[in-house]
Parts: C-alpha cells; sequence; structure tokens
C-alpha cells in the first residue's frame, strides 16, 4: 500500500491510499478519486516527504512507534455544536442531487405512499417527501424501511 497527499484543482489537500502508484494513476484517470471537500475529479499527487528509516530500524521501514497507552478519551461533556464541516455539508449535497434524480417527491404524503407502496396498492418505487417522526415510527413499527436525511441547500 503507498499513502498519497492529493490536491483537487480548487486547491483542498487530502490524503489516500492505494495499491500501488499505477492504481493511482488508473483511478485518477478514469474519475473515481474525488475531494471529499467538493466532490471535483482533477485531482493530482501533492508534494510529500519521503518517509526515512531511523537508525536501527529495518532498511527501507520507518522504526515503529511505542504503542500508546490503553486509556479511554474523556467522555464528552455536551453534543458538538457549530457550523458543519464543508466536507459533511459537500457529500449530504451530493446525496440531496442523487436521491432528486432517482426517487420520486411525494411531499406531505410521504407515510400515506409507503404504507400504499409497502402493502402493494401503488407502484414500487424510491420516494422522498416529509413526514413527522410519530409517522416515521409508526412505519418502522410497521416493517416499513424509513431513513431521516439532513437536508441541505442544493448545490449551486
Amino acid at each position: 500500500m503507498i499513502h498519497y497527499t492529493l490536491r483537487c484543482a480548487a486547491g483542498h489537500q487530502f490524503d489516500s491510499w492505494f495499491r500501488n502508484s499505477d492504481a493511482f494513476d488508473t483511478q485518477a484517470k478514469a474519475g473515481l478519486v474525488e475531494c471529499p471537500v467538493c466532490g471535483d475529479t482533477h485531482v493530482s499527487r501533492a508534494l510529500m516527504t519521503p518517509a526515512v528509516a531511523k537508525a536501527g530500524g529495518v532498511k527501507g521501514r520507518p522504526e515503529a512507534a511505542p504503542p500508546a497507552p490503553e486509556t479511554p478519551p474523556p467522555p464528552p461533556t455536551k453534543p458538538a455544536a457549530g457550523p458543519m464541516p464543508a466536507q459533511v455539508v459537500a457529500l449530504l449535497q451530493r446525496l440531496r442531487d442523487e436521491v432528486e434524480k432517482t426517487s420520486d417527491y411525494v411531499g406531505g404524503e410521504f407515510a400515506d405512499e409507503a404504507r400504499r407502496i409497502h402493502n402493494g396498492e401503488a407502484e414500487e418505487r424510491s420516494i422522498y417527501g416529509e413526514a413527522t417522526e410519530a409517522e416515521a415510527e409508526a412505519l418502522r413499527e410497521d416493517g416499513i424501511e424509513v431513513s431521516n436525511i439532513p437536508w441541505v441547500p442544493r448545490n449551486n
């Protein structure tokens, strides 16, 4: 495995692992490597510093660091708050785009339409819309799979 620091055309830098150099080249050429911040597939390797073995280490491999002490992290005092990271927003925008392309919008009739599909009274298809938490829970209790997705503004 080889570790690369990568950079997209917009200048975002991120890390990734590949089987070998050819694997990166093949995946990048096919547009399979994308920036986790903006989704750009024009990605190249960034300048990296090589790993150099320390004295006493195996040739070509850095000396292993001593294991970290096993202490559990302190419990959080309160839930994290603040703005959503840009990478998360970009992923949720891509998810929204995909849902809108592949599913039918049924608005506030989501719970009723999901039940009709489940009972075979309506065509089986992917749908999305709005439901109250009580409606979603009632669907789950009846064995109907539903998911809540954080709906972020459209990707402009």
